[in-house]
């Protein structure tokens, strides 16, 4: 028995040793991710990545499935210089983060384009600037891409509409003109969610996009002018709309809005008419028409009368509760 015993350890041992590791990082991404290092002048936060090491177990910011490296999480770190070429030798890469780096200057390195399973893109509060290349289109996979809180200026690039995955365009917090791109009104893909606030756009929102359902469009602190109320609709399924600081003048009584909706911000524009009673139908969460040209009654019931006068004030001739009786 203690011979049989001792016959299974050998062959487990040498079936053990014999059998490649699963969590081992290939030669090729481990070679990339020190060019990287290198790249970005050896800093601190990247101390972990040691050639001695496995990048796969013990390299902060690096996650692998099967070897191959998956995502790259570089954030709240003293790193400087710009985004490394070599971010493309990294052919398996669904998540690449660069977020929370005020040190990172620079553009968007064409090399990016050679990421053909990139699902996630996050380039967030950094210093990069410059305008949005028209070639981050080329990345088909993406579903989400985050380019919020940065230096970038020009316009929207119009090749956006061209990514069939996207859910969501988050560019908020830039320094981009120019307005919104017609080409937004043919996606070939997905319908996504539009976060464009804070920018300094301006223009008329194309007409085109009142054929979209949006789950959410943000396009507070802008210029936009005229009419903004193609993003309501009955039969929409739309759920948070902020137009917020902008210039939009339509008339509020001949919009229908979607039951869906809970969160509408309206504030600061020139949007004029009478108060619409579906609104008193809506299970809003968070509400605000402030600083506009609204008149007449605000209508009873429902959850109008819960938000503060501060929602209403400042409008032409709007009464009742909570503002004073009419």
């Amino acid at each position: 028995m203690k011979l049989l015993l001792l016959h299974l350890s050998i062959f487990l041992s040498i079936l053990f040793i014999s059998l490649p590791s699963s969590y081992s990082c290939t030669p090729n991404d481990k070679n990339a991710l020190l060019q990287i290092k290198k790249s970005l002048n050896n800093p601190p936060l990247l101390s972990s990545w040691n050639p001695r090491t496995d990048c796969c177990t013990s390299w902060t910011g690096v996650e692998c499935t099967d070897g191959r490296v998956t995502a790259l999480t570089i954030s709240s770190g003293e790193i400087s210089g710009q985004i490394p070429v070599q971010i493309g030798d990294l052919p398996y890469l669904r998540t690449l983060d660069f977020s929370y780096l005020t040190h990172l200057t620079g553009n968007i390195p064409r090399t990016i384009t050679k990421l053909k399973n990139l699902d996630l893109l996050r380039l967030k509060q950094t210093n990069l600037s410059g305008p949005i290349p028209d070639y981050i289109s080329e990345l088909k996979t993406v579903t989400f891409l985050d380019l919020s809180f940065n230096q970038f200026t020009g316009p929207i690039p119009g090749s956006l509409s061209q990514m069939p995955k996207l859910q969501a365009i988050q560019v908020n917090d830039n320094k981009l003109t120019g307005s919104i791109p017609n080409s937004f009104g043919s996606f070939v893909g997905n319908v996504p969610n539009l976060y464009l606030f804070n920018n300094k756009l301006s223009g008329k929102v194309p007409e085109s996009l009142s054929k979209y359902d949006f789950n959410a469009v943000d396009l507070s602190g802008n210029g936009f002018i005229g009419d903004g109320s193609m993003f309501f609709g009955r039969n929409k399924t739309t759920v948070r709309v902020d137009l917020s600081r902008n210039l939009f003048q339509f008339d509020l009584s001949k919009v229908k809005f979607a039951r869906s909706i809970v969160s509408l911000d309206l504030s600061h524009n020139r949007i004029f008419g009478k108060f619409p009673r579906e609104l008193s139908k809506l299970r809003l969460e968070n509400f605000n028409v402030s600083y506009n040209h609204l008149c007449g009654k605000i209508p009873s019931g429902g959850l109008l009368q819960t938000f503060e006068p501060s929602a209403f004030a400042h409008n032409l001739c709007l009464c009742g509760t909570p503002l004073k009786a009419c």
